[in-house]
């Protein structure tokens, strides 16, 4: 029952005014294009990413989402494109949104060892419900209540968004900034106004142990990561370290810092296991949860799956690798 009443309690609490982030995950590495469309392209030359997050599924009818991606990188033209797609759903109603961009992303040798890579998206998006699935007080409780529940006009509803990114790295050390929902998309079901807010991410990490024979594959690594996070009111930082072992990865992450105006909240501790060779990457997060949630949620769960493979044309030119991991 205590899930319960906790959820009771937020709901009551914010019964008048109501917010909403993008969906966040905990491998964010290893949903790189989402992360930013920097990524697009850097990779040997095609790349197809699946992902998928469980968040508390210990309560009824929350939070999946569910990511594709494929993104091919083109080094004659110093460039890389990509398609992403993403479908969250929340809830008994089956709220959900959809979205669909093309992706490109531009190489700057700045140096031999510096480069520069800015990226654009362009995204469709939807948002839909089921409202027929949904239960209110009107029809549970004798005799109704008045007013009853008004059906929204539209069951879904359709924009356009623009998203940009830079991201500067050397063989070591990378930092990169996106900036997400530029054209802010209307999400009302009622024909009003919900516009989404603009999101933006800064992320980065380095690369403090590297063990690898000459023109051979790493077999050893250590990296230390961050990935911080605002959208509207809301903010969260992820910071931790990747060990990756030939052909084993391991990761420990703290979420917290949830909100400047409330100190250093607590959010999750996250650990990852993860199993990688020149063509296959699996891997599999859970968050522990650590807030005031504690015990109420289930954690989260989260997979991932990215397979890079090559044409049998040679290249004639390589990509300059970025440095960050895969998970």
């Amino acid at each position: 029952m205590k899930k319960y009443i906790i959820l009771i309690g937020i709901l009551l609490f914010f019964r008048s005014v109501g917010y909403s982030q993008d969906p966040r995950f905990s491998q964010f590495y290893a949903n790189p294009l989402y992360l930013a469309p920097s990524f697009a392209g850097a990779t040997e030359e095609n790349r197809l990413i699946m992902n998928y997050r469980n968040q508390w599924p210990a309560v009824p009818g929350v939070f999946v989402t569910y990511s594709f991606s494929y993104d091919r990188a083109f080094p004659e033209f110093n460039s890389g494109v990509g398609v992403l797609v993403t479908h969250d759903r929340a809830g008994s109603g089956r709220l959900s949104n959809t979205n669909i961009g093309l992706l490109y992303s531009y190489d700057i040798p700045v140096n031999r060892l510096l480069h520069i890579r800015p990226g654009l998206t362009f995204k469709y998006t939807q948002t839909s419900i089921d409202f027929w699935r949904l239960v209110f007080n009107d029809q549970i409780t004798p005799g109704g209540t008045n007013p009853g529940i008004e059906q929204p006009p539209f069951d879904n509803v359709a924009d356009i968004d623009v998203g940009t990114s830079v991201l500067a790295y050397t063989d070591k050390l990378w930092l990169g900034v996106t900036v997400d929902h530029l054209l802010r998309p209307n999400r009302s079901l009622y024909g009003e106004e919900s516009r989404v807010p603009v999101k933006y991410s800064i992320f980065g990490g380095a690369q403090i142990i590297k063990k690898g024979r000459l023109l051979k594959p790493v077999e050893e690594s250590l990296s230390l990561a961050f990935n911080f996070e605002g959208q509207a009111q809301f903010t969260q930082l992820d910071f931790g370290l990747y060990w990756y072992k030939n052909p084993l990865m391991f990761g420990f992450w703290y979420r917290g810092l949830a909100g400047f105006n409330y100190g250093f909240d607590r959010d999750a501790l996250i650990v990852l296991v993860g199993y990688k060779t020149k063509e296959l990457h699996i891997g599999y997060s859970y968050d522990f949860t650590i807030s005031e949630l504690l015990g109420s949620t289930g954690g989260s769960h989260e997979i991932s799956v990215m397979y890079e493979f090559k044409s049998n044309k040679k290249r004639k030119r390589k990509i300059h690798a970025i440095p960050c991991p895969e998970f």
